[in-house]
C-alpha cells in the first residue's frame, strides 16, 4: 500500500441478533439489504473506497461468512482485500491488534481506520471528510474516536465526555471520560449539559503506537494477537488464525482494553448521521415513511395502520388498525413486538437457542461458496429443495450412504459428474443420481443454474455427505 493512505479494518464479527428473524448467525445484518439496494458491509466498503486517501481494507471475519464476504466485496469492486479468518469471535480488542499488526508491518507509519461494517452513515463525503480532519492528530500518535451529536438520550450506545481542545490538532478534544450504555436519567442529563458524544465504534489507529499501548496495557491480548498470526494458515485468498493460539486470546473490547485506560485517546465531534442499526425501530427512524407514519417493505398491505415499520420478505403480511407495531415475516418465522419493546428481540432469541431451535440462528436460505439452497418441503422419506448455483461455480465431488437425489434444471445449463460419466442438461431436463452414486453439479454458463432437487431415503440431513474433492477447500 501506497504510504500515507488510510488502512480501512472492516470488523465483520457480529451476529446481529436484534434485528432477527432477518438476521441471524448464519446471515448477519452486515450481509443485508436494510437500507438502499446495497448491504451494510458493501456501504461500509464503498465508503472507504476513494483510492486518494484509502488503501485496500483489512477484513476480520467469522469464517462462517467467508464466501458471502468477498463475494459481496468483488460486486462492488474491492478486489484485494486482506481477508483475516477469525476461528471464533474474541471481541474487537484482538482483531484491532491483528490488523494493526498487519499494517504496521506493510508499514511502520501505518493509520489504520477501525470500523464495525454493520454501520450506517448517511453522507460518505461528510464521513470521508471526518476521517481527513481526524488524520494530523492520528499522525502525532493519537487515538481518535468519532463522537456522534446525540439526537436523543439514547441507553443502548457508549457516551464520550468531551474534554480540552487539544492545541495542535483542528477540532480535536481530549476525552475527559467514558460511560457506556447510561440509564435513562443519566443519559437526559448528557443530551442537557451538551457535553457528551456518542462513542459511533470508530476509530483512527496509528498502528504502531496502538501496538505499544496494548502491550502496556493489554499485553496478553497483544501475545496471543502475535501467536494466532505468526501461526495462520493462508487458505485460498484467506488468512486463518491459528486456532489453539487465538484461544488464549481474551475476549474483550478495543473500549475496554485500552481506549478507557490510555492518556492519547482522542475525540473528534462529526457531522454526519450515523446509527449502529441496533433495533427495528431504528431501521423505522431511518427509513422513508407514508402520510400516516409507516414503513412498508415486500409484499405489504395495510388499512388503517399508523407508525408501524411492517417488513413482508415471504407470505404476504396484511395490518389492519394497529399502531407503533414492528411486523416483521420471513418464510419460517413472523415477529410482532412494539416499537418500545424491540430491544428484548434478542431475549426472545436467547430463548429460541436456549431450546434448540433452529430459526434463533439459520436461515431457510442455506448460503454456500457456490451459491445458496432453501428448502422448499420435506416429509417422511422425502425433501424438496430449490438450488441455485452461481455462474462458474461447481459443489464439491462428493457422496451420500442414505439419500438418492433427482435434478430437475429450471433455467440455466448444468453439467453433472455421476460416477464416471459427465452429462450436460439444459431447462426442462433431468438426472437421477441414485444413493452411494459420486456426483458433482456445475455451472459452466454466465448466467445463475436454478434446478429442483428432490431427496429421498431413510436420513436425509446435511451431514451425511462425504466430500472427496472441493475447490473451496471444505475437505
Amino acid at each position: 500500500m501506497p504510504h500515507g493512505r488510510i488502512t480501512p479494518v472492516l470488523l465483520s464479527g457480529g451476529s446481529g441478533s436484534r434485528l432477527w428473524p432477518l438476521s441471524r448467525e448464519t446471515y448477519p445484518k452486515q450481509l443485508l439489504s436494510l437500507l438502499g439496494e446495497k448491504t451494510m458491509l458493501q456501504q461500509t466498503a464503498l465508503r472507504v473506497g476513494d483510492p486518494a486517501v484509502f488503501g485496500d481494507p483489512i477484513v476480520v471475519a467469522n469464517t462462517e461468512h467467508r464466501f458471502a464476504i468477498a463475494e459481496q466485496l468483488r460486486a462492488v469492486g474491492v478486489d484485494q482485500p486482506a481477508m483475516v479468518l477469525e476461528p471464533f469471535g474474541r471481541n474487537t480488542a484482538p482483531a484491532v491488534a491483528i490488523a494493526a499488526l498487519i499494517a504496521s508491518e506493510a508499514d511502520p507509519d501505518a493509520i489504520i481506520l477501525v470500523m464495525p461494517v454493520d454501520h450506517w452513515v448517511r453522507d460518505a463525503a461528510a464521513f470521508g471528510a471526518a476521517m481527513v480532519a481526524g488524520l494530523a492528530a492520528a499522525r502525532q500518535g493519537k487515538f481518535v474516536l468519532f463522537g456522534v451529536r446525540p439526537t436523543s438520550p439514547a441507553t443502548g450506545f457508549g457516551y464520550i465526555r468531551v474534554g480540552d481542545k487539544l492545541p495542535a490538532a483542528s477540532g480535536i478534544h481530549a476525552v475527559a471520560g467514558f460511560t457506556e450504555k447510561p440509564t435513562l436519567q443519566t443519559a437526559e442529563k448528557f443530551l442537557a449539559a451538551k457535553d457528551h458524544l456518542w462513542n459511533s465504534g470508530i476509530f483512527l489507529l496509528p498502528a504502531r503506537q496502538f501496538i505499544e499501548e496494548l502491550s502496556r496495557l493489554a499485553p496478553e491480548v497483544l501475545a496471543a494477537s502475535r501467536a494466532a498470526l505468526a501461526d495462520a494458515a493462508r487458505d485460498l485468498d484467506f488468512l486463518r488464525l491459528d486456532e489453539a493460539a487465538f484461544k488464549n486470546c481474551p475476549a474483550i473490547s478495543i473500549d475496554h482494553a485500552v481506549m478507557e485506560k490510555t492518556a492519547s485517546a482522542a475525540v473528534l465531534p462529526v457531522a454526519f448521521d450515523w446509527s449502529d442499526v441496533g433495533s427495528w425501530s431504528a431501521l423505522w427512524k431511518m427509513a422513508d415513511k407514508d402520510d400516516d407514519g409507516n414503513v412498508a417493505i415486500g409484499d405489504v398491505v395495510m388499512e388503517d395502520a399508523t407508525g408501524c415499520y411492517v417488513r413482508g420478505e415471504g407470505p404476504l403480511v396484511a395490518a389492519i388498525g394497529v399502531e407503533d407495531l414492528i411486523i416483521t415475516a420471513t418464510p419460517d418465522v413472523v415477529l410482532v413486538s412494539t416499537k418500545d419493546r424491540d430491544q428484548d428481540v434478542s431475549k426472545v432469541v436467547s430463548k429460541l437457542k436456549a431450546n434448540g431451535h433452529r430459526s434463533a440462528t439459520q436461515t431457510q436460505c442455506v448460503h454456500r461458496p457456490w451459491g445458496y439452497y432453501q428448502s422448499i418441503h420435506a416429509g417422511d422419506r422425502f425433501q424438496v429443495k430449490r438450488i441455485t448455483v452461481n455462474p462458474g461455480a461447481k459443489l464439491s465431488l462428493q457422496k451420500h450412504f442414505h439419500r438418492a437425489e433427482h435434478w430437475v434444471v429450471v433455467n440455466g445449463t448444468a453439467i453433472v459428474t455421476r460416477d464416471d460419466e459427465e452429462i450436460l442438461l439444459r431447462e426442462n431436463e433431468s438426472v437421477f443420481v441414485p444413493l452411494g452414486c459420486m456426483h458433482r453439479l456445475e455451472n459452466p454458463g454466465k448466467v445463475p443454474l436454478n434446478l429442483i432437487e428432490v431427496q429421498s431415503g431413510p436420513y436425509l440431513g446435511e451431514d451425511d455427505i462425504v466430500r472427496i474433492e472441493d475447490v473451496y477447500h471444505r475437505i
